[in-house]
């Protein structure tokens, strides 16, 4: 390319050639210097094509990205996780997690999820749930009162200031120990109902086997940390949901986010906020309980709607109060990224008729008494969907709008739906003479 830059550019003007005008006419002088005008621009032409086809190579290769950078660019996804078929990878910080499905126990996300591990204070939802089914039972009420002990008064951890030696109301201590997190409420209860706290302690586990939390053993009521204290990320989101579905009525507690119980020592009262840091965000979550200790980190059990579904999320294990309110949300953005409610049939479709005996009208049509959804994932864009249907082969009038007179077993994806299907209207029966004719229709 070099050869090509050497030309000089006096040769355009002719000044280096001595071409006596007289011998050339002037059209030929000017043809000439536009033939060689043209030569150099075709040379400078050429040369910019080559420079530039050797910067465009450069750059090329400088762009081909080798193997090993492609794959230290894809997400980086936690090889513990098991995820649900179909949805999208991710990475934890935590050591133990699960995500269920409220409605049926499908899990959509574990990692080492029946691993034993520190509860802390996500024990206490077993401490309230007992306080809850006594009151259920009507064995106590919230104006209960249970007797502050010195042993409840001198515990350590995070408290809820409960007055030595003075009577506080079960409705009290039970806030105290889900929105505070008290220890001290926490045995005060456990005194007051079963008189010590090892007989508490007693319930809870023989409960924990009821709900099936085969791999739970408790050691107090508190999560305080102690020898053969331990669970699971699978058992304590058993507990969640049993809680929930046994005591709806009691389950709003779980998402106030303070509470105002006992006084410091200038006498002013104290105020203790929720620790769930989900209840901050506009999330849909409504509980349950967070939890720290040495051994077990900074953990939570809590539980969010999305669409009109429920889920339980626990996470355990994390470094920092910090760590797990990015955590838990990260889990909730990405159950709402990965799913949704899908509605199958609305209260009211009609599924099918059956003819009537007797009646003053020969049909009637079935309808779904209830809405009927299915968990699907939102990248999948079919469902695996059978449909099986238990009518009888006719009715006898009358009916009435609204009678259960059959039923539907829905399987979506494996997950079974029973629905009811009842009468659309209300059918008369046929006066006396109608019958008989209908009896002697019927016989001939």
């Amino acid at each position: 390319m070099d050869n090509y830059t050497t030309v000089d550019i006096d040769i355009l003007n002719t000044s280096c050639y001595t071409i006596p005008q007289s011998h050339y006419k002037k059209e030929v002088i000017i043809f000439m210097r536009v033939i060689l005008r043209s030569i150099y621009l075709l040379c400078l032409g050429f040369t910019f094509i080559l420079s530039s086809h050797s910067v465009f190579a450069a750059q090329k290769n400088q762009n081909v990205k080798k193997p090993q950078d492609i794959k230290e660019e894809k997400l980086v996804e936690d090889i513990d996780i098991i995820r649900y078929p179909g949805s999208t990878a991710m990475a934890l910080k935590a050591r133990q997690a699960i995500v269920m499905d409220y409605s049926d126990g499908k899990i959509l996300l574990e990692k080492n999820a029946h691993e034993q591990m520190a509860p802390s204070s996500m024990t206490k939802i077993m401490t309230s749930y007992i306080i809850e089914e006594k009151l259920k039972k009507g064995e106590v009420s919230l104006d209960s009162t249970f007797l502050v002990s010195e042993k409840a008064w001198r515990i350590g951890g995070s408290k809820s200031f409960m007055p030595l030696g003075e009577q506080v109301k079960l409705e009290d201590i039970l806030r105290g120990i889900i929105i505070q997190s008290g220890n001290d409420a926490c045995v005060v209860a456990a005194e007051g109902l079963h008189g010590s706290e090892e007989d508490f302690v007693d319930v809870m586990n023989s409960t924990a086997q009821e709900i099936g939390m085969k791999n739970t053993h408790f050691a107090n009521s508190n999560g305080w940390p102690a020898e053969n204290h331990y669970s699971t990320a699978y058992d304590l989101a058993l507990l969640g949901a049993w809680l929930i579905k046994s005591h709806p009525e009691f389950y709003p507690i779980y998402s106030e986010k303070n509470f105002t119980f006992g006084k410091d020592q200038k006498g002013n009262p104290i105020t203790q906020g929720n620790r769930n840091p989900l209840l901050y965000k506009d999330l849909g979550c409504d509980g349950i309980k967070t939890g720290y200790t040495d051994e077990g980190g900074y953990g939570i059990v809590a539980s969010f709607i999305d669409k009109d579904r429920r889920y339980i999320m626990v996470i355990n294990g994390l470094s920092s109060m910090k760590e797990r309110a990015e955590e838990s949300a990260k889990v909730v953005y990405w159950v709402k990224q990965n799913f949704v409610n899908k509605k199958f049939y609305s209260k009211g479709d009609i599924i099918d008729e059956v003819p009537v005996w007797l009646g003053v009208k020969d049909k009637v049509q079935l309808e779904v008494a209830d809405d009927v959804f299915g968990l699907s994932v939102r990248s999948e864009q079919k469902n695996n969907v059978d449909i099986k249907k238990d009518i009888p082969s006719s009715l006898p009038a009358p009916l009435r709008a609204g009678d259960v007179v059959g039923k539907m077993i829905i399987t979506i994806d494996n997950e079974k739906h029973e629905v009811a299907l009842v009468a659309k209207e209300s059918i008369e029966k046929v006066g006396f003479f109608k019958q008989i004719v209908l009896y002697l229709t019927s016989f001939f």
